[in-house]
């Protein structure tokens, strides 16, 4: 169970609860965090109740509903609905995960309590304000670099043992699920990468096209940057899509203590 930062001089409330249409017979409470910066309230959670024989199987489905039918004011991102934009990541039933992905009948308990991803600062609602994660994978350079010239009449080649070295990193979707389980980045989120950053970081200096790794692993030689990751393993766990963050910040600490020995 993860804490969820509040505005700053506020505390929760209770909100209003939307009833069930009359006759439904399997229903689903779904407490959602609500705050709107413009007018001045506390944050409360507003209990929805969802008849689930109208609905479809994911909590995605059941926020659009809540949009669609009962509140056009509840305010989420969303996009691909398949587990590859990262846009509705959000915290439910206690854990980060994308609600595209989270199916409603494994979520335990008579409600469903749905919160901003935690220790973001909030824009409005399960929207998380993500500007100082994207600046701190901007500061990584996430792209490749070489001062070799691309060959004229193809592409950079790689064995399949060096493009199977990617495995485990290419896939991630940037969704912040990770670094926002992990209580090393709620403390020292200024400085500390946290894992997402750090996954995206090894993903180039593990790439055997790249020629930046020295320059790379200089960059991340900081007491806070890297050396702030404690192995908790919240990310791993909370990874929906099953990557091991927690393995390539070790592998850059290996590499560290290479260059040292």
């Amino acid at each position: 169970m993860v804490e969820l930062a509040l505005p700053a001089n506020s505390k929760m409330v209770a909100g209003i609860t939307h009833k069930a249409p009359a006759g439904a017979k399997r229903v689903r409470n779904f407490k959602i965090y609500r705050w709107n910066p413009d007018d001045g309230k506390n944050p409360q959670l507003d209990n929805f109740e969802i008849d689930l024989d109208a609905c479809g199987p994911m909590v995605l489905d059941a926020l659009i509903k809540i949009k669609n039918e009962i509140d056009p004011s509840l305010t989420f991102r969303r996009s691909c609905r398949e587990g590859i934009c990262g846009s509705c990541a959000m915290n439910i039933d206690g854990g980060n995960t994308l609600a595209c992905l989270k199916p409603i009948e494994e979520c335990g308990g008579d409600a469903i309590k749905i919160t901003p991803l935690p220790h973001m600062p909030v824009l409005k609602d399960l929207i998380p304000d993500l500007s100082h994660a994207y600046a701190q994978l901007r500061s990584i350079e996430p792209w490749m670099q070489s001062d070799t010239p691309a060959p004229p009449d193809g592409e950079r080649l790689q064995s399949k043992q060096e493009r199977a070295k990617l495995d485990g990193m290419w896939e991630c979707i940037l969704c912040f699920c990770c670094s926002t389980a992990c209580p090393s980045y709620w403390w020292n989120g200024d400085r500390y990468l946290g894992p997402a950053v750090l996954l995206a970081a090894y993903r180039w200096i593990a790439d055997s096209r790249d020629e930046a790794t020295g320059a790379r692993l200089d960059a991340l030689e900081d007491p806070f940057k890297l050396y702030r990751c404690h192995t908790i393993m919240n990310c791993t766990e909370t990874c929906p899509k099953g990557l091991n963050p927690a393995k390539a910040i070790a592998e850059i600490k290996h590499l560290m203590l290479e260059r040292q020995g």
